[in-house]
C-alpha cells in the first residue's frame, strides 16, 4: 500500500514536469517561447541612420543596434551606392540577401581593389579592418553583432554626419 501511494505520487509528478517542461504543438507556441518571424514582405523599413550616406533604408529585425547588446538589421540601399573608407570598434558579420555587395580592403576607395560578393556570401571581418563598399544592383545586406553599431569614416569629410544640411 505503501509503495502504490509512492508510485501514484511519482507518477503525478512525472506528468506535471512533463507539461510544464515539454513544449506543445498548439499555435501559441511562438507567443510563449518568445519566437518572431519576420517575412521580407513584412520588414518596415526606414531611413537609414546619420552615419550612413543618403539613400539607405533599414530594418531592425532584433535589438538596437545602438545599444550594447545583440542586434540583427537589414540595410537596402539603390543600384551605385557607396560607403567611403571606414572601420568598425568592433568584428563586422555580413549576409548578402539579394544584390551584389563589393568588399574593399584599404583606405583609399579603389574598386580594382575589391571583391564582388554575391547574394547568399556571409563575410565577417575583425574590428579596424580598413574597408569601403559598394553596390550593383538594389542590394539587401544582414548585419549582426553585439552593439553599438559603429562606422568611423577614415576621412571626416565623408561622413554624412559631417554634411552642411
Amino acid at each position: 500500500m505503501y509503495r502504490a501511494g509512492v508510485l501514484a505520487a511519482l507518477g503525478a509528478a512525472v506528468l506535471l514536469f512533463s507539461s510544464v517542461v515539454a513544449p506543445s504543438a498548439g499555435h501559441d507556441d511562438k507567443e510563449a517561447m518568445g519566437a518572431s518571424v519576420h517575412r521580407p514582405d513584412g520588414l518596415k523599413w526606414q531611413d537609414g541612420p546619420p552615419s550612413l550616406p543618403p539613400g539607405a533604408k533599414i530594418a531592425v529585425l532584433e535589438g538596437d543596434p545602438a545599444k550594447p547588446g545583440p542586434f540583427v538589421f537589414r540595410v537596402k540601399v539603390p543600384d551605385g551606392y557607396r560607403i567611403p573608407p571606414h572601420t568598425h570598434p568592433k568584428p563586422e558579420r555580413v549576409t548578402v540577401i539579394s544584390g551584389e555587395f563589393n568588399l574593399g580592403m584599404g583606405d583609399k576607395f579603389d574598386p580594382a581593389k575589391g571583391e564582388a560578393l554575391p547574394a547568399g556570401t556571409y563575410g565577417t571581418w575583425p574590428a579596424g579592418m580598413k574597408h569601403f563598399v559598394w553596390v550593383k544592383g538594389e542590394t539587401v545586406v544582414q548585419f549582426h553583432g553585439d552593439g553599438p553599431w559603429v562606422i568611423n569614416y577614415l576621412n571626416p569629410a565623408d561622413d554624412p554626419r559631417n554634411q552642411k544640411k
